[in-house]
């Protein structure tokens, strides 16, 4: 079992509020964090954003190791997963994530590559995590 750990600090209220995250390998380190994004002079990410990133992150490892079962090897993947946070009765869900996916592997057909995209959406990690919301997918070789 591998484990992996990611902390967190707040300080006050939810709008005015503010906090610190750290992951355990340092990359990020008590890097600001808030409700709603910060000022253009201080930009910090919000959560939704910090599950993004790692969402698409993910994906694109996944991804790579779907196509290394065919023995293709991609040249460029890029992704983004955009997370979309409604309100729910009283409280805010992660509704829905949508994955745009664009990748570039030589010698893949369209149906290998789609094979793979589709494994990899509901197969990776990340999205095995989220799978309480709707995760959708644009898929692209090129």
């Amino acid at each position: 079992m591998i484990k992996k750990h990611g902390k967190a600090h707040w300080s006050g209220g939810i709008k005015e509020g503010g906090g610190e995250i750290s992951t355990q390998t340092g990359v990020l380190k008590d890097q600001a964090y808030g409700f709603t994004p910060a000022s253009k002079a201080a930009p910090a990410p919000i959560p939704r954003e910090l599950i993004g990133a790692a969402h698409a992150a993910c994906y694109a490892m996944a991804l790579s190791l779907e196509l290394g079962k065919d023995e293709l090897t991609a040249d460029d993947i890029d992704v983004q997963s955009t997370v979309s946070l409604e309100q729910v009765g009283e409280g805010f869900e992660i509704t829905k994530i949508h994955l745009d996916v664009t990748a570039k592997v030589s010698g893949a057909s369209e149906e290998q590559f789609r094979k793979a995209a589709e494994a990899t959406k509901t197969g990776c990690p990340v999205s095995k995590v989220l799978k309480g919301a709707e995760i959708t997918m644009d898929a692209k070789l090129v």
